[in-house]
């Protein structure tokens, strides 16, 4: 598990630091400084490059001066730029530039017309909660201008530390030294798109300064993390799971296939099919595994599909039904006279969200990209994608179900939940048709061995992009398809039994 801080938890983390285990903030600022040095060489190696700190006023600015002087030590040629009126400047900052001042450095009041290899940003940190303006506007539009690798301390300037939004602009880097956590504003886009390389730097604050009080945010970025249901050696295809996948209308036969097959993939005993009667001979031949009943023939189709209610362990419905009165009959009685647990993706979720009366206190879990959850939720795109810290919480607690919402940061929230998750793995590649139908099948495959739906929630969002990172890999983000994806699963999943 790594944690993921917001800007209020990080500052508070610090001064835990400082007050409860008597660490001078001045220790921690050098530390800091040293652990930038060390993982801008492992980037750059040791070439006497021409280095230009651009500082602010506050804490970031002292980091800058101290990661300056520290290369200047270590054979570079340094300049420095001082932005701001001296007299704000931080005491730990006003202390770095008098030793600055010890050996000999004046620093510029503005960024030279100079060349340099490396531009260390350190204008602004984590504080920065409004837009930037003025002398500080123009020299991150500079420094985006110069032809420089540029490392930005703990964060790039210009980058709000819980949200990711763009505080009127921001400085580009290719590296970003976080500072004791990685940042929740660095994951999360528009502001991940900034940081370039990310690397967590330590100073000497760790879980030990969190005093109790553990970050709100969490992901998982190794398949050391990923746990799957044990696999019991005298069990058979009922102990694994019976899967109810309802999926597929007429034109919407893939999603049926790729649902189905990944539901499979993640090792389910049985799955049972209920389609459109069009797409029986395509899906007896891509998937001959699973079972099918279908809908648009002349027998009795209500009492088969109660039975099949009977017979199944879970469910999936949505992906591909469509939202006609064959869709909207099967999710009100999946709703109303079952209570197992259920996946709602794609046309299902369009359909709840013109429900009244919407299910509660039920064990569902909700898979909607940004255009469903407006519906779901009453509000634009833009206001989900500009509130995803918040929003998929909101919708939990009020349905009282898990949301899986989709983007390019994937959030797992649950009702109540003391803590959250957010997905870092994945690639652009997987923006493509049918990869949320094979999501909502990984999630389902995993709740119908056993698994608690908030656990098979998020191991699934995991498992997903990890395939998809593999798939990209061997066919590029460009080509990949969601059938890339399924593939990959196969060998993903025998890779974490063989380390477990």
């Amino acid at each position: 598990m790594k944690y993921l801080v917001t800007q209020s938890e990080m500052k508070q983390y610090d001064k835990n630091t400082i007050e409860y285990f008597n660490y001078p903030s001045i220790v921690l600022m050098e530390r800091a400084a040293l652990a930038t040095v060390e993982h801008l060489r492992r980037e750059m190696g040791d070439a006497g490059y021409r280095v230009l700190v651009v500082s602010g006023c506050g804490n970031n600015g002292g980091d800058g001066i101290a990661v300056g002087r520290l290369l200047m030590l270590q054979g570079c040629k340094v300049d420095f730029t001082l932005l701001g009126n001296r007299e704000n400047f931080s005491k730990e900052t006003a202390l770095q530039l008098k030793i600055l001042e010890g050996y000999g450095y004046e620093p510029y009041d503005i960024i030279p017309e100079s060349e340099y290899d490396i531009v260390i940003d350190a204008v602004f940190g984590i504080g920065l909660s409004r837009d930037i303006e003025g002398i500080y506007k123009e020299a991150v539009l500079k420094i985006n201008e110069m032809d420089s690798y540029v490392c930005s301390i703990d964060i790039p300037s210009g980058i709000h530390a819980g949200t990711g939004h763009i505080l009127g602009c921001a400085v580009r880097a290719n590296l970003t030294v976080s500072y004791g956590f990685i940042k929740l504003g660095e994951i999360l886009y528009p502001g991940a798109g900034y940081c370039g390389k990310i690397i967590c730097g330590q100073m000497g604050i760790d879980e030990r300064s969190f005093l109790g009080k553990k970050p709100y945010w969490y992901t998982y970025d190794s398949i050391d993390d990923i746990r799957l249901p044990m696999r019991r050696p005298d069990g058979n295809k009922g102990t694994f799971g019976k899967v109810l996948v309802i999926a597929g209308s007429d034109s919407m036969c893939g999603a049926a296939v790729m649902t189905g097959r990944s539901v499979f993939r993640m090792g389910a005993g049985m799955v049972k099919i209920v389609t459109s009667q069009k797409n029986r001979d395509v899906i007896l031949e891509a998937l001959p595994e699973a079972m099918l009943t279908v809908y648009g023939e002349n027998f009795d189709f209500e009492e088969e599909f109660e039975k099949s209610l009977s017979w199944a362990d879970c469910i999936l419905i949505g992906p591909g039904i469509g939202t006609g009165s064959e869709a909207v009959w099967m999710l009100n009685k999946c709703l109303n006279e079952s209570s197992l647990p259920i996946v709602i993706d794609a046309d299902g979720l369009n359909i709840l969200a013109d429900m009244i009366d919407k299910p509660v206190n039920r064990k569902i879990i909700l898979t909607p990209h940004l255009g469903e959850f407006a519906r779901l939720y009453g509000c634009s795109v833009k206001e989900v994608s500009e509130n995803l810290t918040k929003y998929p919480q909101k919708l939990a607690d009020s349905m009282h179900c898990i949301v899986v919402c989709k983007d390019a940061r994937t959030i797992v929230a649950c009702p109540d939940a003391e803590k959250e998750f957010i997905n870092t793995s994945g690639n652009a590649g997987m923006a493509t048709a049918g990869s949320g139908d094979v999501l909502a099948g990984i999630i389902t495959g995993l709740l119908a061995q056993g698994m608690e739906a908030k656990e098979a929630a998020v191991m699934g969002v995991c498992l997903h992009g990890f395939a998809g990172d593999m798939a990209s890999a061997c066919c590029g983000e460009r080509s990949m398809t969601a059938t890339d994806i399924i593939d990959k699963l196969q060998e993903l999943i025998k890779k974490i039994d063989e380390y477990k």
